[in-house]
């Protein structure tokens, strides 16, 4: 399918005229700019042409622009810059509450350095009240920084009144201009600004460019050093290719910035006009009046974006700002806009380009529209249509990935907490150990284990599905040390979405793994719901003397895991057509491989303690065991098994809002001191299916690992119980 952009505000296509501009530095003119021969001369040139012309859209000197590697790196310049040229004088910043990641996390850093951050809050339309600002000042502030147009919602800020309120008191004026250039008049002159950003894959210009205008007598402290490129105040060899095509970018956007604003705002116009005639209950985002001709943020009663966005295929749009897509929470922008959450959460960002055609934007509406009925309510006038025919891609009806889906772990924690306890002598294993199946006592010799899981699809194959999230509810008994006994089904099913033969392919992935375990399915639940969602109640027997438990684990004792990590990590990337077809066959082979064999294999040792490592992911599975058995562990990360390839896809940013959640809870139980960013997430990543955990007596331990390679289960020794404590994990390279 041709598909729809509409998502110009992530990023613009090169125009033609900046590529033709910039080919000949890729074949010819290579020199150094600094150089003083003709070659160097030739480059040096460009550059400076480049700036006349970036220089030419402000309505600045060239002398006052500093190229940078982007609009977070100019941001970063200015801010970090003038706080640190300016701390003699205070050190009190003023941001807005819906500024950009590259402005607010390098407040964030700059609070922990010692600066006050003042953020100043928005109305409902996203806009800061210059009041508000002259209100927030001390004779501290030294710094004022607000956003040009906001990158979700496109409200244009009063810049000018703002700047003018900074500047009687003595304070810089920043703004983050990355979405106003380009798209609408920007002069520096008349923003009366002493520092603004740029970046250049917003004016179609080239990726990895930007531009910071520093007016004339402003002084900031430079964050790179080394020579004296760029006036001494950002050293390195200047990207000339890059500078070659944001300048030529500049050019054309000043050439034809009074026809563009009008293509942008007739298009939005004619999309907004034709969403509102097509589906009810919408609410549009931004100022009605003061914001950019071509931002459309549009909330959509009681969706879900992610969802949505997979629905609408064939339009390219994002849920809030691409450059933080993904995570896990709510947009802060809208949050600060205090927008319910009904719309919220089903917010989509449309913003229209130079290339955009009334045709895309006709064709566009009526694929928003037919996704949105088709997520719409379940019940028996639903009037949804049904997708039949063609390849179904299952990840695409949900926004959750498997066991990623999970509650966030300090959320559950709080409603634990309040959950009254309840003592039984028949009650074996409860809800105290924060164990994944509870086990009550029938008898002396028998006592019945029970567990339930249920989550979202993590692959697209309906069958595989099934399989896997049989496999994932087993591997609860196979922990137990128990043997199970039988299933039932529970299902939530979109019918006004999926053919009822998708519904039919996972109970029979299903229940053939359920048959390779050795038990029927003899029933179960459904329900109609807006995504497909699968799991089992499994019931098995076991020994009451023979339970194996998270608690239990000793100082000494050796932690085994059965098999490899990545599968959330890995499904995201596979969700976002990221991962190569032979690395998500070998995740998807282990989450349909049954624990079946190693738990076998347990039976015939002194296992002190043993779970399974699913939505928690390592780090927050071993901490339950640790807790409940008053343990400390050192894991080590150089001897854990993870999938190959898993750790180029998180470095690609494939990581589910799961584990971002499983990763800041573990921060506070968990040294990390030892591990990257990538290598946190990677022990923290929410698995489906995952492998058991085992905590065994070292003198016993390497002939468990022995027997497990023995029989093909790819087991690792992770790490070792250290002592008596309250469940603290410490990761290191041995």
């Amino acid at each position: 399918m041709e598909q729809i952009y509409l998502d110009y505000n992530a990023t613009t296509p090169i125009d033609p005229e900046v590529a033709d501009e910039m080919r000949p530095f890729l074949d010819d003119y290579f020199g150094n700019p600094s150089s003083s021969h003709v070659f160097g001369i030739k480059s040096r040139l460009a550059v400076e042409k480049a700036r006349s012309r970036v220089a030419g859209l402000l309505n600045c000197m060239p002398q006052e622009l500093i190229f940078t590697s982007g609009g977070t790196e100019s941001n970063n310049m200015a801010i970090k810059g003038a706080a640190y040229a300016m701390k003699r004088h205070g050190n009190h910043i003023i941001i807005s509450s819906v500024e950009h990641p590259a402005v607010t996390e390098v407040s964030r850093f700059l609070a922990e350095q010692g600066f006050e951050i003042t953020v100043v809050k928005v109305d409902k339309y996203g806009m800061v009240d210059p009041e508000d600002v002259r209100k927030a000042l001390k004779p501290e502030t030294i710094l004022v920084s607000v956003m040009h147009a906001n990158n979700e919602v496109g409200t244009i800020q009063p810049i000018a009144a703002i700047a003018d309120i900074a500047r009687r008191h003595g304070a810089l004026m920043h703004t983050d201009a990355a979405q106003s250039l380009g798209k609408i008049r920007v002069d520096v002159k008349e923003l009366d600004v002493d520092l603004l950003s740029v970046a250049g894959h917003k004016l179609y210009g080239p990726k990895g460019i930007g531009v910071l205008f520093i007016r004339h007598g402003v002084k900031i402290e430079k964050l790179m050093h080394g020579a004296d490129h760029e006036q001494n105040l950002r050293a390195g060899t200047e990207n000339v290719l890059e500078i070659v095509g944001l300048g030529k970018a500049c050019e054309i956007a000043a050439l034809n910035l009074e026809e563009n604003m009008l293509h942008l705002h007739e298009m939005k116009t004619r999309l907004q006009k034709g969403l509102s005639g097509a589906i009810r209950d919408l609410r549009f985002n931004g100022h009605p009046k003061h914001a950019l001709p071509n931002t459309l943020s549009v909330g959509f009663r009681n969706l879900n974006a992610v969802s949505l966005l997979q629905a609408m295929d064939g339009v390219a749009a994002s849920a809030g700002a691409a450059c933080h897509t993904g995570t896990s929470g709510d947009s802060t922008v809208l949050g600060a806009m205090k927008v319910p959450p009904a719309y919220s959460q089903g917010t989509i960002r449309f913003s229209t380009g130079r290339y955009t055609t009334a045709e895309e934007v006709d064709k566009a509406v009526a694929i928003v529209a037919e996704a949105v009925r088709s997520m719409g309510p379940v019940s028996g006038d639903a009037t949804g249509v049904r997708q039949e025919g063609g390849e179904i891609r299952l990840t695409h009806f949900t926004h959750g990935l498997g066991c990623a889906c999970k509650m966030r772990p300090a959320d559950l924690e709080t409603v634990l907490a309040g959950m009254p306890e309840f003592f039984s002598p028949d009650v074996l294993i409860g809800a105290e150990t924060r164990d994944d199946a509870a086990v009550y006592r029938l008898n002396d010799t028998m006592a019945l284990v029970q567990t339930v899981d249920f989550f979202t699809p993590v692959v697209d194959d309906p069958y595989t599905f099934g399989a896997i999230a049989a496999a994932n509810a087993l591997s609860d008994i196979y922990a137990m040390g128990a043997k199970p006994m039988f299933a039932l089904n529970i299902a939530a099913f979109p019918v006004n979405r999926l053919p009822l033969s998708v519904l039919e392919a996972i109970l029979k992935g299903a229940s053939d793994k359920a048959a390779e375990a050795g038990i029927p399915v003899l029933g179960g639940h459904s329900i109609e719901d807006n995504e497909p969602k699968f799991g089992m109640v499994v019931s098995g027997l076991v020994h009451p003397g023979k339970i194996l438990a998270n608690k239990g684990a000793q100082p000494g004792d050796l932690l085994i895991l059965t098999k490899p990590l990545g599968t959330g990590i890995i499904a995201t990337a596979a969700k976002r057509g990221i991962a190569a077809r032979e690395i998500v066959d070998q995740a998807i082979a282990s989450m349909m491989q049954l624990n079946k064999k190693a738990a076998e294999i347990l039976v015939s040792f002194h296992v002190n303690a043993c779970t399974d490592v699913t939505g928690f992911g390592l780090s927050g599975h071993l901490h339950e065991m640790a807790a409940a058995s008053g343990v400390d562990v050192e894991i080590w990360f150089d001897r854990i098994n993870f999938f190959e390839g898993v750790q180029s896809l998180a470095v690609a940013g494939a990581i589910p809002g799961g584990t971002i959640a499983n990763a800041e809870f573990a921060a506070s139980f968990a040294d990390f001191s030892h591990l990257s960013q990538t290598d946190i997430y990677l022990v923290c990543d929410a698995q489906t299916s995952g492998g058991l955990l085992v905590s065994i007596p070292e003198s016993i331990a390497a002939r468990l690992h022995v027997e497990l390679l023995n029989y093909g289960i790819q087991a690792s020794v992770v790490g070792r119980v250290t002592g008596f404590g309250e469940g603290c994990l410490k990761f290191i390279y041995q």
